[in-house]
């Protein structure tokens, strides 16, 4: 067992990671009320294990929610705290998020403002929300169709990373926190940039990787321990986002507004990853063509994301709503962009301002882009 203790909170993982969360409500008797918070996909595939697992939770309260992006709003917080009051719940109970990246920050959000605060543990279950969404304070909901507009930063009391979750996701999902990954090894390390390239991204041994269980599972362990350190080594040096931790955001300016564009432009899902990866490629080619990277850097990063990644349709017509998202991007300042940019590969600038034009090329000048 692993345990990465914070001044905060603490993130459990491996085989006896139950049994302190057991101890753990042993010890915090005085919860009044158990609720766990989930979405349909959860309470599907996810909620029977859990149960099995901490075995204590002879009387307990479920919140039930709609699956997906559009979901994390102020209409379901509603839903939510609706529900908080006809169970009584009072700032003794607490509450468990159990689910992906949507229910992680929907949840911390809806828990932090009812009655000015209710505990919290998350118990991420994607790859996303177990490297990137449950870690580091950050709950937030969508407004206005802009991405987590409305937040604020609280920490969970406990994360418990169990990757046994990982095993009720697709293919896509597991690219979908793949892409994050590959961001903490562009942005810090790029000992960790090589061995995904190494051991990913080769067509080769990605199939083999799929077929290979147990090495498939080793690598995804390994690769989500390396990412949570990184995550919490900036935010240490960095909580509220001042400085440092906007490196977090690299690939996420245009990435954000590009899934923003699928949601609720197109009536269709783009996944979080993808979006990013789509992102960091942008990214990248505009740091290339600010003379900040290398032609080489730019040309491995697009070579390796374009291996696990589909291309996308983007409308000419439509590029002028992408950036209508991104004016609202909450590192911007005086009216102008503000982009976290890599200088090389595990390494990254931040608070660099690019010009509208130069984004809108490397919109236009990539795979994303149709010209009909």
């Amino acid at each position: 067992m692993k345990i990465l203790n914070k001044p905060y909170y603490g993130i459990y993982f491996g085989k006896n990671y139950y049994k302190l969360l057991k101890n753990y409500f042993l010890n915090k008797n005085f919860f009044s009320k158990k609720i766990i918070l989930l979405d349909i996909n959860t309470k599907k595939y996810c909620l029977h294990y859990f149960l099995s697992k901490t075995n204590l939770f002879n009387k307990y309260y479920i919140i039930n929610l709609f699956s997906g992006e559009e979901e994390k709003n102020i209409y379901t917080c509603k839903k939510i705290w609706k529900k908080l009051i006809k169970l009584n719940a009072d700032r003794n109970s607490i509450v468990i998020n159990l689910g992906g990246g949507v229910i992680t920050d929907m949840g911390g959000f809806a828990c932090s403002v009812f009655k000015r605060g209710l505990n919290f543990i998350n118990i991420p279950t994607t790859l996303l929300s177990m490297i990137d969404a449950s870690i580091g304070g950050k709950t937030a909901i969508n407004f206005f169709s802009l991405k987590n507009e409305i937040g604020l930063f609280n920490y969970s009391k406990i994360i418990l990373i169990d990757k046994n979750y990982l095993k009720t996701l697709s293919e896509d999902e597991i690219k979908s926190g793949l892409s994050e990954i590959i961001k903490y090894g562009l942005i810090y390390d790029i000992n960790l940039w090589n061995l995904l390239k190494i051991r990913v991204f080769s067509k080769f041994l990605y199939d083999k990787l799929l077929y290979d269980k147990l090495l498939y599972e080793k690598l995804l362990y390994e690769i989500i321990y390396k990412s949570i350190n990184i995550k919490n080594n900036i935010i240490e040096k960095d909580y509220k986002e001042k400085g440092l931790r906007k490196i977090l955001n690299f690939g996420h300016t245009i990435g954000h507004a590009i899934e923003s564009y699928f949601i609720y432009n197109l009536n269709k899902r783009l996944s979080h990853g993808h979006s990013i990866a789509i992102g960091m490629i942008c990214e990248s080619w505009i740091s290339y063509k600010m003379k900040i990277i290398k032609k080489t850097e730019f040309e491995e990063i697009y070579n390796v994301l374009s291996i696990l990644y589909k291309k996308i349709k983007i409308y000419n017509s439509d590029i002028y709503k992408i950036l209508y998202f991104m004016k609202h991007d909450k590192k911007n300042q005086n009216k102008k962009m503000k982009f976290s940019l890599i200088k090389e590969i595990g390494y990254c600038l931040y608070n660099i301002e690019v010009d509208y034009e130069l984004i809108k090329e490397s919109i236009k000048n990539h795979f994303i882009y149709d010209r009909k």
